[in-house]
């Protein structure tokens, strides 16, 4: 079992406290041995350190050394009491994408998602607890989904995921339709990267019908 331990910090300090692994979002620091779930109570990780907390220097295995940092589309300001619908709470999920996977990324014919998806059970089961489900595997009826897809850059952090259901009318099948459409839109020039995971984060089932001309789920 992994032993979290946090202690309040400024996310600005300069000076980690000795043995910190990694600075969260809201400024605590984790000592966390293993990176599963990782200040996934608090806002994601910001940082990884080198574990003595002397210079602060990002621990070259993880994922924003390689894709880039985590950009948060708004401000996560509540990390329980999400309200569960058809649509991300925005307070709690609202949305980020990796700063390194630009379009010239994304649209390489070398591009494959499975390279990037990197969402453990601990931070799934920790989304569905901020949306007051119980912690569980509940197969196809719920998804805990990408709201800025990994088609589109989409980070793995907790403010990137909300659990979807599959009968969410529309749910998460109608959601993937719209996530692929997307990527051929933004590769072919129609449509603006940045633009387009700021609209699927804040109104998907509108940027559907602006697709597909008609409802999602129609």
């Amino acid at each position: 079992m992994t032993i979290l331990t946090l202690v309040a910090g400024s996310a600005s300090a300069s000076t980690p406290p000795p043995g910190a692994t990694a600075r969260c979002r809201d400024g605590t620091y984790s000592f966390s041995k293993h990176r599963s779930g990782t200040c996934s109570h608090h806002g994601g990780v910001a940082q990884w350190l080198g574990g003595s907390g002397g210079g602060g220097a990002t621990n070259p295995n993880s994922t924003d050394s390689v894709f880039g940092r985590t950009v948060l589309l708004a401000p996560r300001t509540r990390a329980s009491g999400c309200v569960l619908g058809a649509y991300p709470d925005p307070r709690c999920s609202p949305g980020a994408y990796y700063s390194k996977l630009t379009k010239a990324v994304i649209c390489s014919p070398s591009f494959r998602t499975s390279s990037i998806r990197s969402v453990p059970e601990s931070e799934k089961f920790a989304v569905e607890r901020e949306y007051g489900l119980a912690p569980a595997h509940y197969g196809r009826a719920l998804e805990i989904d990408h709201i800025v897809s990994l088609e589109l850059g989409g980070s793995n952090d907790i403010a990137n995921l909300f659990p979807e259901r599959a009968n969410a009318n529309p749910g998460y099948h109608v959601k993937d339709k719209l996530e692929n459409r997307l990527h051929e839109l933004v590769c072919s020039g129609a449509l603006s990267l940045r633009q387009t995971q700021r609209r699927i984060a804040s109104d998907w089932q509108a940027l559907f019908r602006s697709v597909f001309g008609v409802a999602a789920g129609a």
